[in-house]
């Protein structure tokens, strides 16, 4: 793993394959071939179902996210947003695991999984209301059932732990009807690993036997600091030490993510208990827009990784197999370009709520206090306004 050190960054690229990276669940090789061993033949015959047209679907949704990072970025070098979370690099991790997901099952995402929140179905502008400033989350998460993007590192982890052990409680788990049983995925990254708010919800879910699985992506630095500096063991084992199933993925690798995930929610759902999954990924972008990876990383790591572009891997795939046509790649381009022309026209045209608005949804049922604070308010704002056009 390239140590950041005084001066120049350490040269040396790190490889998905190299000897010092623990086995990991591989299905689609970084040139585009189908991996085809005995150990992956579990996962293999996950995938066995998908046809061209699953593959296209994956294709663009990677598309689509990769080209709304790379909006969101422009419009915060713009000024338009206060801050962003690049995720370019993630896309296979994210969408080949959301693909898994059941319409009952549930999301809780960090703050940088733009390529969940697509497969999921949540409006593109809405994505952007929390890094604009203008509200304090943008979505209604029951809608797609994605919860909304947190800040605090590793605190929705416990988030998750706590809804799936509802779910259960519920009678939403292991009773054999597909549409109902559901289970809870919740997304980190390899930073928060080292947060108390992690270890405590592996204790819960684990002691509990709740059903939900806990993608972690590791994208090799929590802004500055290497995997290295954070860890003397390969982090899925950091589940194995709680109980925990645990299993490495390829994380640049969109169907061996899609494989893995499906098993750990089926899993989940059937009352098995949890997983622990690392995605092995790495970050393309910086950590965040006020983040400048040049100080701490090398120009041929990053070289080395753009070398294993998820979406490149996915697109050989589909031209190894026919399943590319041009007319339909410049398509999916047009799609995207209208999608860009969306947020840059209508994330600048995003207003804030209602200041009463931040009493909503406080509680499930009506609350004395927040009633009475509601009422304060609006009173406040009343006399504020009165004396404003005096």
């Amino acid at each position: 793993m390239p140590q950041p050190t005084t001066g120049e960054p350490d040269e040396t690229p790190v490889d998905v394959a190299s000897a010092d990276v623990d086995p990991l669940v591989q299905l689609v090789s970084p040139t585009g071939e189908r991996v085809v061993e005995p150990d992956n033949a579990t996962y293999r015959s996950r995938v066995d179902h998908l046809t061209s047209e699953d593959l296209r679907a994956l294709y663009r949704d990677m598309v689509l996210t990769r080209r709304f990072d790379d909006e969101a970025t422009a419009l915060q070098r713009q000024g338009e947003l206060a801050l962003y979370a690049q995720g370019r690099g993630q896309e296979a991790a994210q969408v080949g695991s959301a693909y898994a997901l059941a319409p009952q099952d549930y999301v809780f995402p960090s703050y940088r999984e733009h390529g969940v929140l697509q497969a999921r179905g949540v409006d593109p502008v809405d994505r952007l209301r929390l890094y604009r400033g203008e509200d304090h989350g943008g979505w209604d998460p029951n809608e797609h059932n994605v919860h909304l993007y947190t800040l605090v590192i590793g605190s929705h982890v416990l988030h998750a732990t706590g809804y799936a052990m509802g779910v259960q409680r519920d009678g939403a788990v292991g009773t054999g009807d597909a549409g109902r049983d559901a289970a809870v995925v919740t997304y980190f990254g390899d930073g928060a690993t080292s947060q108390g708010d992690v270890s405590e919800a592996l204790v819960f879910a684990a002691v509990n036997n709740a059903p939900v699985v806990f993608f972690l992506q590791n994208n090799q630095w929590a802004i500055s600091e290497p995997t290295s500096r954070q860890s003397r063991a390969p982090l899925y084992q950091r589940g194995e030490g709680f109980g925990i199933p645990s299993v490495r993925v390829d994380g640049n690798d969109v169907l061996a993510c899609y494989a893995v995930t499906a098993e750990a929610l089926e899993r989940a759902r059937s009352g098995g208990g949890p997983t622990f999954v690392e995605a092995y990924t790495y970050r393309m972008g910086a950590h965040t827009t006020s983040d400048d990876p040049s100080r701490y990383r090398a120009r041929a790591e990053e070289d080395h990784w753009a070398r294993r572009d998820p979406i490149d891997r996915l697109a050989a795939l589909l031209r190894a197999e026919g399943g590319w046509d041009d007319g339909w790649a410049a398509g999916i381009e047009r799609e995207a370009d209208a999608l860009g022309e969306r947020l840059r026209t209508e994330v600048r045209q995003l207003g804030a709520p209602p200041t009463g608005s931040m009493f909503e949804h406080v509680y499930a049922t009506e609350h004395a206090q927040v009633t009475a604070e509601r009422a304060w308010f609006e009173q406040y704002e009343n006399e504020t306004s009165t004396e404003a056009t005096r």
